[in-house]
């Protein structure tokens, strides 16, 4: 989830895309059946960067239907919401639009880290867009949940929530079993308390809004930004959000002893703060960077040996310790959207690019680091999206709400 950092040391890394633009068929025919806009506008301009925004994300569809428009706003531009809604409309005429406030914006190869407005347009002439606003109210002591669209024949969703309101980490887990393998992508909206969504014509308060999408071949690349050390462990005695053994042994000694076998450098960087690593898929014969949904320790139990996790674990479920930092959350972007372009073969229409707050430059002391990545990777596809306060994303065919990640949809 998003937090603030001090500002780190500019950092040099490697090159962004391992995917050169030349290795993709720049035609314009891939772009027959779907095609994307994207437009930023910087500051707080009101009515005006709405406008400019959508007016941008236009030209990208080259006078073509719009099917959806995705709209974030910094804090203070939420003001004008419904004004700068109807500016978008004005432009677009979407069959389908949502959004939501934001602490910052992302366009193609830019980021906003404080207020701007991005909007992110698409005409997707084979697919069905359903839009829908999730709210969230009580029955007594239960919560109840209303708004969810119909799953059948569902290929994503792109869900954005109110962090303040929204029980995203339960109902993420019902869609998965009420769909197994159905993605939903997306993120908190992170524009303070009472934080604005938006919904076709209106700001509204509370609970989520997003789309469906049918007949879309959307596909999600989730880069969580750790990397794996030491050994893998496999749980043998726990239950819950509780390991009590790994390998065998008490789960802190294990624990203790994996870390005394790290080098140095892992060493330091596990001790400035040590997660673990679960696998969400335990059909998978070998686990790599990226089959790991990526949690805290949350404490230690000396006198029973315990460790207790940020997540739900079983007996027989492998783990690995992993540690985080710039150069790590570096790495696996750019393995994750090498591995997402080649699958690829050629850029795709377009993407929406929804990073956490903790990332940006506090992270990695350079600005625009995440969009200019994807910006890269897919031959600048248009690109739009914004900074959250916990990002959505499939890890081993589930979703999950993430921290420090930065999560994708993928319009081929």
């Amino acid at each position: 989830m998003g937090s603030m950092f001090a500002r780190p040391p500019r950092l040099a890394f490697g090159p962004l895309s391992k995917i050169s633009p030349a290795a993709f068929d720049l035609r314009d025919d891939f772009r027959m059946n779907a095609r994307a806009g994207a437009g930023i506008a910087v500051g707080d301009q009101g009515v005006d960067g709405f406008a400019e925004a959508a007016a941008r994300a236009a030209l990208g569809l080259g006078g073509g239907p719009c099917q959806l428009a995705l709209v974030f706003a910094g804090e203070e531009n939420l003001d004008y919401a419904a004004e700068g809604i109807a500016a978008v409309r004005e432009r677009l005429y979407p069959d389908a639009l949502v959004g939501c406030g934001a602490q910052g914006v992302l366009g193609s190869g830019r980021e906003l880290e404080d207020g701007g407005v991005a909007v992110w347009a698409a005409s997707l002439p084979e697919a069905e867009v359903e839009p829908f606003h999730v709210q969230v109210g009580r029955a007594g002591d239960a919560v109840v949940v209303t708004g969810i669209p119909e799953l059948d024949d569902v290929d994503a969703a792109i869900l954005l929530a109110d962090p303040f309101s929204f029980p995203a980490e339960p109902l993420l887990a019902q869609l998965s079993d009420v769909r197994p393998g159905l993605p939903v992508i997306g993120g908190m909206a992170s524009g303070g308390p009472g934080t604005s969504l938006l919904f076709e014509d209106e700001p509204v308060s509370g609970g989520a809004v997003g789309v469906v999408l049918r007949g879309a071949a959307v596909r999600p690349c989730v880069c969580q930004g750790a990397r794996p050390v030491g050994p893998e462990m496999t749980v043998t005695a726990g239950g819950g959000n509780v390991i009590e053994e790994l390998a065998s042994e008490p789960a802190v000694e294990r624990l203790r002893s994996a870390v005394a076998e790290l080098d140095p450098i892992d060493q330091q960087k596990a001790a400035a703060g040590l997660l673990i690593g679960v696998v969400a898929d335990p059909n998978k014969p070998d686990y790599e960077r990226g089959d790991f949904l990526i949690r805290g320790i949350v404490g230690a139990d000396e006198e029973s040996g315990s460790l207790t996790v940020g997540t739900e674990v079983r007996v027989g479920q492998a783990v690995r310790l992993q540690v985080r930092d710039a150069a790590a959350a570096h790495d696996d972007l750019v393995e994750a959207l090498g591995r997402e372009a080649a699958a690829l073969g050629r850029p795709p229409a377009g993407v929406l690019l929804f990073t956490c707050n903790g990332r940006g430059s506090g992270m990695f002391g350079t600005a625009d680091h995440d969009a200019r990545a994807v910006d890269e990777a897919f031959s600048h596809a248009p690109t739009g999206g914004f900074f959250c306060a916990g990002e959505f994303g499939p890890v081993g065919g589930r979703n999950f709400v993430h921290g420090f990640t930065a999560t994708l949809a993928v319009f081929p």
